[in-house]
């Protein structure tokens, strides 16, 4: 069996994670029972969401336990199977974690799903089974689908536009004849964010001190008010689209990030939510497993079509997993953050 690198979790930040909370180690892969599945991982998924669960703090999901493997998302090949189902070759996604091999108990239903990957016209490449056609674009699709449900001609926003959820709920919208408006740090990303993703206009949150200033510029951009709102950051540019939305605009809340260092995080005018009685609803996709299906259906026909090709940012090797961790939640990467494996 193959000699397997590993990066565990030894330490809980006290503050901003740092490096040192992480440690790599090299360890042999066991041998395969019966139902397992050795996989060899292509591309390894950096996602917000893995700072919450390094903390020990009460939250939708059990922590990240210490002197484990951190938790990921993964797209890789079977290598060697013991299940009648899998086959060396075979193109997989699955949580296979911070690890150049995972071993899969493929008789539990969801561990690892086979996928049909190129990187020809009309194909899907392997790695966008972790962005656009992955977790991140059905995120993108329930908040939009589910929760704001928007009608042609609706003003709709986003934030942390430029990024793995941002894009598709761009691509999403758009196709939904919504006029989209994204926000976004710096105007490299803001030109990104409209003239490849094809939004209407995306306001650099980064030009603006205080929730009041970004709060005019969104009058600007969104003149008609806006309908439905996608958060991803909270803190001031929750605050600024507030003061935007429409009576009875939706807002779907799938993340925090303003946040994620464990300071508090003030609403500065919650009384809008009354006054414009505004819907906000805080989701977690993994508890809506029964809308995949038809999310990553319409997800790959746009990354296929070519109407989605978000861009990425990839690490090159494990060990350089925990830096690109800590960029990404500091917002230095542009697109979808993945670590190169092989």
């Amino acid at each position: 069996m193959p000699r397997n690198q590993q990066i565990l979790l030894v330490s809980r930040p006290e503050g901003e994670a740092t490096a040192a909370n992480f440690k790599l180690v090299s360890t042999d892969t066991p041998p395969l029972q019966d139902g397992q599945v050795l996989v060899r991982h292509h591309y390894l998924s950096l996602d917000p969401y893995m700072r919450g669960r390094m903390s020990d703090a009460k939250s939708y999901a059990a922590p990240q336990a210490l002197g484990e493997v951190m938790i990921g998302g993964t797209v890789g090949e079977v290598v060697e199977s013991r299940h009648p189902k899998f086959a060396p070759g075979d193109k997989v996604v699955g949580m296979g974690g911070w690890q150049d091999y995972g071993v899969v108990d493929a008789t539990q239903p969801g561990a690892l799903s086979k996928v049909q990957a190129g990187d020809g016209p009309g194909q899907v490449p392997l790695s966008q089974y972790l962005g656009a056609a992955g977790m991140p674009g059905v995120t993108a699709w329930y908040g939009l689908v589910k929760i704001i449900e928007p009608k042609p001609g609706q003003t709709v926003t986003v934030s942390a536009a430029s990024g793995a959820v941002g894009s598709a709920y761009g691509a999403l919208a758009k196709a939904r004849g919504c006029r989209v408006v994204g926000i976004a740090g710096g105007k490299e990303k803001c030109d990104y964010v409209v003239n490849d993703l094809g939004f209407d206009a995306c306001i650099d949150y980064k030009q603006h001190t205080d929730a009041g200033s970004l709060s005019k510029a969104l009058k600007t951009a969104c003149p008609d008010g806006i309908h439905g709102h996608f958060e991803n950051v909270g803190g001031m540019v929750l605050d600024a689209v507030l003061s935007r939305l429409n009576a009875h605009g939706r807002i779907a809340l799938c993340g925090v990030i303003a946040g994620y260092d464990g300071a508090p995080i003030p609403l500065t005018y919650p009384q809008l939510l009354l006054t414009q009685r505004i819907r906000l609803e805080g989701f977690i996709v993994s508890e809506h497993m029964e809308v995949w299906p038809e999310a990553l259906k319409e997800l790959v026909g746009l990354v296929a079509s070519g109407k989605l090709r978000p861009r990425e940012t990839v690490a090159s090797g494990l060990a350089a997993a925990p830096e690109a961790f800590l960029g990404m939640l500091k917002g230095r990467n542009f697109g979808k953050q993945l670590v190169k494996l092989i």
